[in-house]
């Protein structure tokens, strides 16, 4: 199945480097808030916008795609990306109230495009499909996981609460599906996919869909 699968897979199959560096972008965005919101000077800024921009796919290409060095320390483009989402970071530090909100709606912009770019960059390096998946999620989530560990909050990837891992996985699995058996062209099954795992996770915090910790103690009830 897995081999019938990668036959599939057009030699050429990649989306344009614009989905990883919006991803970049973005989740720098909520690294910079965090900072903001921390009381960070501009340089705690700039390294939390720098981790969590780009802790997903550094996580990604060293760790799973092992293919010379992480796409970071090879294109320019990456730190410009960081740099401006450091600026906007700067921007709303007179809106402290609603950081988080903002953090929230950033976040789940990046979750989903750095979803498909984690699963697309594993299939073209020939990894199989729950691998794939899995490289996916860790990409969406280690940027975050990076910022939370950081400012020395505990992850919220490990917390049960509003979904969020799972989100990751549904952008996963459906980007797999419309850009394989779908006949779509891998872009618009991108973009299509983001919007998906937005809604999702915004609906999610609305609506408080959550996950339940599998043991309570008699304290906590």
């Amino acid at each position: 199945m897995i081999e019938i699968f990668r036959e599939m897979i057009p030699k050429d199959f990649s989306l344009p480097v614009i989905f990883d560096l919006g991803a970049v972008f973005v989740f720098g965005i909520t690294g910079a808030l965090a900072a903001v919101y921390r009381g960070y000077d501009f340089i705690g800024l700039f390294a939390l916008a720098f981790v969590t921009g780009v802790g997903g796919g550094l996580i990604r290409d060293s760790v799973f795609i092992q293919q010379g060095p992480p796409a970071v320390a090879t294109d320019w483009r990456y730190f410009i990306a960081i740099l401006l989402s450091g600026i906007v970071g700067l921007l709303f530090h007179k809106r402290k109230k609603h950081i988080k909100k903002i953090i929230a709606f950033f976040d789940a912009i990046g979750l989903g495009t750095y979803a498909v770019v984690g699963v697309q960059k594993a299939l073209a390096a020939s990894l199989s499909i729950p691998a794939s998946i899995m490289v996916g999620i860790i990409n969406a989530a280690g940027g975050g996981l990076l910022r939370d560990i950081l400012v020395r909050e505990e992850p919220l990837m490990f917390k049960p609460g509003q979904l969020y891992v799972l989100v990751a996985f549904a952008g996963c699995v459906l980007f797999i599906l419309l850009a394989f058996y779908s006949g779509i062209q891998s872009e618009f099954a991108a973009l299509i996919t983001i919007a998906f795992t937005f809604i999702l996770r915004v609906l999610a915090i609305k609506f408080n869909w959550s996950t339940k910790p599998l043991y309570r103690s008699e304290g906590d009830e």
